[in-house]
């Protein structure tokens, strides 16, 4: 029978002796650790073909998606740690130093946080991503994914130990908790004798849970109300092209666009484009449409539902985009202000004054001009990957690499000094 304390005991063991392994060693295993993906990546299919066959008529097509593995994802998978592995180690960096008039000196040197925990629900990479990134960074952690991806996860944690053991560490360093009840999730929120930081990954709803209830340091990340701001003097086919990319190239994701802004002197001739665009020609194509929700102005040019009451403040995660005309840029940097979760926006533009205006008024982790929001990524940033996207102000935000996961001590050499 699973035990939580015991395996959080095991873990935080693990993690003293971490600490002590080199940059070599840690790079070392995580490139085990990717050789481990790819021989086992039968056997991981295989145990991920039972999670969606098991998670067939529970989850959206879309969630579908974000469960499922394939041979060039594993390889991905793999891929990813072995950047990560080659990445500046993060940890033993003199950030600071200086020294005194009576010669102490004083140095400013980063050091891993000790355990990390990661709940997470129903993306399987996510789990490779994690242990990659707290293995390079000096950290064990304690994986908690969700119950639909977890043979999944379980397959892959048996390959990433396969992986750590070889490279001559401890094993424990990364941990999955076999126990996905809501009961596992509030005690490691709780855990405060072995968690150093818990980072959750998912939904509003799990976020807000951590968040609200955890006596360990927490980090929010995830939820993506993601807005691109079509300008009055915006290049019409640019538009159109960040538009369908931010929304359809993957909606299941945070960084997936979920409310479009338009310039109402554009709106008549970039809207009924846009339906056809995301409407007509994915139809015609046997693409998935995106249902346009759209306030009043907008309907009275195209074709689409009225939008709802809560439709400018909803992570649809689907092929749903909420439509929205405004009055100039100032009132698209208004509406961000009232409905965003501070992840990414994006201003699609020619005037040099509403970009300025918009990047230095926006306050979120990633503002974006003339591009797809989609890129707020941690291998997309050049982090290799990532353990989320904090959408908070302290510590982290934005995309979390290894950086993000070390803290800080301050080392002081003297010779005898007193005060």
């Amino acid at each position: 029978m699973f035990d939580l304390n015991e395996m959080l005991k095991r873990t935080k063991n693990a993690a003293s002796a971490l600490r002590n392994a080199d940059s070599a060693k840690r790079a070392e295993a995580l490139e085990r650790m990717a050789d481990s993906l790819e021989e086992n990546s039968e056997i991981i299919l295989s145990e991920n073909q039972k999670d969606l066959e098991n998670a067939k008529g529970k989850i959206s097509e879309v969630m579908c998606d974000r469960l499922l593995l394939t041979e060039q994802r594993i390889a991905d998978m793999a891929q990813g740690l072995r950047k990560v592995a080659k990445l500046p180690d993060p940890v033993g960096r003199v950030l600071d130093e200086h020294t005194r008039q009576d010669g102490l000196k004083i140095t400013k040197v980063s050091v891993p946080l000790g355990v990390i925990a990661i709940i997470y629900e129903s993306r399987p990479n996510v789990t490779s991503d994690a242990a990659g990134l707290a293995v390079k960074s000096g950290n064990a952690c304690v994986l908690r994914g969700g119950k639909e991806a977890f043979l999944s996860a379980k397959a892959i944690v048996a390959a990433l130990k396969q992986g750590i053991k070889k490279a001559g560490l401890n094993e424990d360093v990364v941990n999955l908790v076999e126990d996905t009840s809501r009961d596992s999730a509030t005690a490691l929120m709780k855990a405060d004798d072995y968690i150093d930081l818990l980072i959750p990954r998912g939904g509003a709803g799990l976020i807000n849970a951590c968040v609200r209830n955890a006596t360990v340091p927490c980090i929010a990340t995830g939820t993506g109300i993601c807005h691109v701001y079509v300008e009055k003097t915006a290049d019409i086919q640019m538009a159109l092209n960040i538009v369908e990319n931010a929304k359809t190239s993957r909606p299941s994701v945070c960084n997936a666009e979920e409310v479009l802004l338009v310039d109402k002197a554009i709106a008549p001739e970039f809207l009924p484009k846009l339906r056809q665009r995301l409407v007509d020609l994915r139809k015609a194509d046997g693409l998935n449409p995106v249902e346009l929700r759209a306030d009043e102005y907008a309907c009275s040019i195209i074709e689409a539902t009225p939008a709802g009451e809560n439709d400018f403040d909803t992570e649809f995660l689907d092929y749903i985009l909420a439509v929205k005309c405004v009055d100039g840029y100032r009132e698209a940097v208004k509406h961000i202000a009232l409905h965003s979760t501070g992840h990414s926006e994006a201003i699609v533009s020619r005037d040099e004054e509403a970009c300025n205006y918009f990047t230095a008024n926006v306050d979120s982790a990633a503002v974006y001009v003339n591009s797809s929001t989609r890129f707020t990524d941690g291998g997309e940033f050049g982090l290799g990957c990532e353990m989320g996207i904090s959408t908070q102000k302290l510590h982290a935000r934005g995309p979390m690499g290894l950086c993000e996961l070390t803290t800080y001590k301050y080392v002081i050499y003297g010779n005898g000094n007193i005060r």
